[in-house]
């Protein structure tokens, strides 16, 4: 059977069958997403600590996120050809190994290389983008919707999970030991990823039609118009939540809302996210993927127009909150399916990986562009209004995608 194939099978554990698969891999992206979600809950007790100002953590965050996504190809290569086992693993050994280096980082620089450099490339390793990559080599094509869906929704429950979490540690224990916990946990991961091994690559492995290098990899999905379209439209993903999750706090303190109010927010996106990601996850059986990201991306654009065109009152906020939940990161299990559908699984985690350079790259420029505007105007209105823009040409963009298989040629008998 191919490396595709159905779980069990022949080269799978028995015991691996698709409930623990799935399973463990919802854990993993858990506890992955958990930490990072809550480093913003670190700067006043560091900075305190460390006479810090925000413009160090801040570029200690964005490394991190930039890395995450430059490094997500090349540990997705490395998945594709090797198996995801000692990726993931690493992945997890690396982000702990940046917890502690934040735990005792002492100048500006140490703390880029432990929050900045090790955790974005472990996140590289043993994210969801991973965790999705092994849903789709492991798993019968009838359950990875689903699965994928719940892999998103995994995530998005660390994050709703682990800041309550990480704010009793801090407040009850100090700073030091919260990172120490956290990356006591991260370990578990290692243990974890042993249900998600895919075989190493092997061409007796790997139908005919897919025995490709991975430059000849690169060059039919980059030479394919509707994976440049995908890769496009994910861009405005990454934008429009980077942007909101840095800048929305001080947007709604500026029009009068309590800070506490911009954590329910924050909350309420976590839920609402877990409901789409999974809705979405199930939807994308019976409907074209390319529809669902078009309405994806349009609503966001309605709901952001709604939001800034009357006043804010905390009512307002929260219902913007559920909404934006609701189609968070409800554009990965389409986007991932899209990749296998078109390409196939074999060098999935490597081409999906690209596609979230995409992301990543446009969230670093969500939200430096947020943080450059507001202070030269003074107003996060333009940001707004460009988020609006990206939502509908992402909209646009994702209609002409063609869910079909990638046309190969076959090769001929001499």
């Amino acid at each position: 059977m191919s490396a595709g194939g159905l779980a069990p099978a022949s080269g799978l554990s028995t015991w691996r069958t698709p409930l623990v698969i799935i399973a463990c891999g919802c854990a993993i992206a858990l506890l992955s997403f958990g930490p990072r979600s809550t480093f913003g809950f670190f700067i006043q007790p560091m900075s305190r600590e460390f006479t810090w100002g925000r413009d160090i953590f801040g570029l200690a965050l964005a490394l991190q996120n930039l890395l995450w996504g430059l490094g997500q190809p090349l540990a997705g290569a490395i998945a594709d050809r090797f198996g995801s086992l000692r990726v993931i693993a690493v992945g997890a050994l690396l982000y702990a190994g940046g917890l502690v280096m934040m735990r005792y980082a002492a100048t500006p620089l140490s703390l880029d290389l432990g929050a900045g450099v090790l955790i974005g490339f472990g996140l590289s390793g043993c994210s969801f983008n991973l965790v999705l990559s092994a849903f789709a080599k492991l798993l019968p094509p009838e359950r990875r919707g689903v699965a994928l869906g719940a892999g998103t929704a995994a995530g998005s429950f660390g994050q709703f999970l682990f800041a309550p979490f990480g704010v009793a540690l801090i407040d009850n224990f100090g700073w030091q030991t919260a990172l120490i916990v956290f990356a006591t946990l991260m370990l578990l991961i290692v243990p974890l990823s042993l249900a998600l091994r895919t075989p190493p690559a092997t061409s007796a492995d790997v139908p005919a039609a897919d025995q490709q290098s991975f430059m000849t990899a690169l060059a039919e999905a980059f030479g394919h118009r509707s994976y440049v379209l995908l890769v496009l439209g994910f861009f405005t993903c990454g934008f429009q939540l980077a942007f909101i999750t840095v800048h929305l706090p001080a947007y709604l303190v500026d029009r009068g809302i309590p800070a506490s109010t911009g954590g329910w927010v924050i909350a309420a996106i976590g839920l609402f996210n877990i409901v789409g990601s999974l809705s979405v996850g199930w939807v994308q059986n019976y409907m074209p993927k390319r529809y669902i990201l078009s309405v994806i991306y349009f609503t966001r654009a309605l709901a952001t127009v709604a939001f800034i065109s009357f006043p804010v009152t905390a009512f307002s906020a929260i219902a913007f909150g559920a909404v934006s939940g609701l189609l968070w990161l409800s554009t990965v299990p389409p986007t991932s399916a899209l990749v296998s559908l078109m390409f196939g699984t074999r060098w999935f985690a490597t081409l999906y990986g690209f596609a979230f350079v995409s992301h990543q790259v446009g969230g670093f420029l969500g939200v430096w562009l947020g943080g450059i505007v507001f202070e030269k105007s003074g107003s996060y209105t333009p940001i707004w209004w460009l988020s609006v823009l990206f939502g509908v040409l992402s909209a646009l963009i994702n209609l002409p995608i063609v869910e079909k298989p990638v046309v190969r040629a076959v090769a001929q008998p001499a």
